[in-house]
């Protein structure tokens, strides 16, 4: 019986302690997961990531780690997410910017996402012809591509998309800017203890950075 309470009683700590380990996490610390890149916030709070379909980590953080998509899911309801491609890497980058822009336009972005980054990674663009083929095997017609890619809208989108790159001199992707004020520093990841870990260090950061 001695033996059973102590066994219990070991038990119970132990979930104690981990339960406390947890939830005393350590927050994020500036300079170190993250850096102030504006003393101007947003007026809307918002998390950008910028990104490319050329992007190997890009592709990891999408489609294996599924980082987007858990930020987004932790996010309150009063925080907006949004994807901004960038055009620097070349090969398709400006036509896979520019398509980026009409998925947004139309709000097609989940039917296009996955087939553009397996498309981008194979090399497989080799014009706008290859991105458009995308597009209509996804649910987009061809009348609503065509009089759509060149549109004013598509046009505001592009231009804001590399506005916003050009604005935080960024030269690396993904990255990841909450309220225009705070940059995810990937680097300060680099001592999690496990994939895992990772991904919930760097989803915990952003959803914390939210609210700073």
């Amino acid at each position: 019986m001695k033996k059973m309470m102590l066994k219990t009683t070991f038990v119970a700590l132990s979930a104690l302690f981990a339960f406390s380990a947890n939830s005393l996490a350590a927050e994020p610390v500036e300079g170190k997961e993250y850096k102030v890149v504006s003393q101007a916030p947003s007026s809307q709070k918002e998390v950008v990531e910028l990104f490319s379909f050329y992007c190997p980590h890009c592709y990891a953080f999408e489609l294996q780690y599924k980082i987007p998509s858990q930020i987004k899911e932790k996010l309150p309801a009063d925080v907006k997410f949004t994807q901004y491609h960038v055009d620097f890497l070349g090969r398709q980058s400006e036509n896979l910017t520019r398509a980026w822009a009409f998925a947004m336009a139309k709000g097609v972005e989940d039917n296009v996402k996955t087939a553009l980054f397996e498309g981008a990674q194979k090399d497989a663009f080799k014009s706008m012809d290859d991105i458009k083929a995308v597009f209509l095997a996804n649910g987009v017609s061809e009348a609503d591509f065509d009089s759509g890619i060149n549109s004013f809208a598509v046009n505001g989108l592009v231009s804001k998309q590399t506005q916003y790159a050009e604005r935080f001199k960024v030269r690396g992707v993904p990255a990841f800017f909450i309220n225009d004020k705070y940059e995810i520093n990937l680097e300060g990841f680099s001592d999690s203890t496990s994939t895992g870990a990772f991904i919930q260090r760097y989803v915990d950061a952003v959803t914390f950075l939210t609210n700073k």
